[in-house]
């Protein structure tokens, strides 16, 4: 049976993103969802030298709740050096940076207008560069629903994982200091461990 899930399309989504989705065979996005404050749509977390530090995609306006496939980028901040230095600085000594680095500074330095398909593009990637086959498409209005499993709203930036029931940690390599950062950004975990990255995910999915 076809293995279906509706799910958010985040920024460099966190750990707990790919522990939810784990084993489908399709995820269905929802261009026509209305932007939410203080959601991952356009923030991810990454380990810097002293501390998590977050990135976030300026985006242009009020925004009073318009459809997230209208959501434009705030190219006149200098937002995309700012993100690459960080990458860089956080994660240029990582084993597995050199080789993975590449994919995702050609997209940033197309500087994308529009932050749904930033989100599409740098989401193919890290699920090309995790070695996880999965359909990827979106939901047209008025189409019945079709998916047997849905996350959205479920995993916001307020809410702990540890309160839900997809992600539990399972610690590997990471840069600076000894102690563990739990649920950071798909980046954290490719750029450290590269091609075991996707058997980490699988051991982090919590059991029930």
């Amino acid at each position: 049976m076809t293995k279906i899930i509706a799910a958010d399309l985040h920024y460099f989504p966190n750990l707990e993103f790919f522990a939810a989705i784990a084993g489908a065979d399709e995820l269905i996005f929802f261009p026509e969802d209305r932007y939410q404050r203080q959601s991952y749509f356009n923030r991810t977390q990454i380990r810097l030298a002293n501390n998590v530090g977050t990135l976030s995609v300026p985006i242009q306006g009020r925004r009073p709740r318009i459809a997230l496939h209208k959501i434009k980028v705030s190219n006149d901040q200098n937002w995309v050096n700012i993100h690459l230095r960080g990458i860089q600085s956080a994660y240029g000594k990582a084993p597995f940076f050199e080789y993975y680095f590449p994919y995702f500074q050609k997209v940033f330095e197309q500087k994308k207008e529009n932050l749904w398909d930033l989100n599409w593009q740098m989401l193919t990637i890290c699920l090309k560069l995790l070695g996880v086959s999965v359909k990827m498409r979106e939901h047209e209005k008025d189409q019945d629903p079709t998916w047997g499993k849905d996350i959205r709203g479920l995993l916001m930036p307020s809410v702990p994982f540890s309160e839900r029931d997809y992600y539990q940690p399972e610690p590997y390599f990471q840069l600076f200091g000894l102690d563990f950062d739990p649920n950071l950004s798909i980046l954290d975990l490719l750029f450290c461990e590269g091609p075991a990255s996707k058997s980490i995910v699988l051991k982090s999915v919590k059991k029930h």
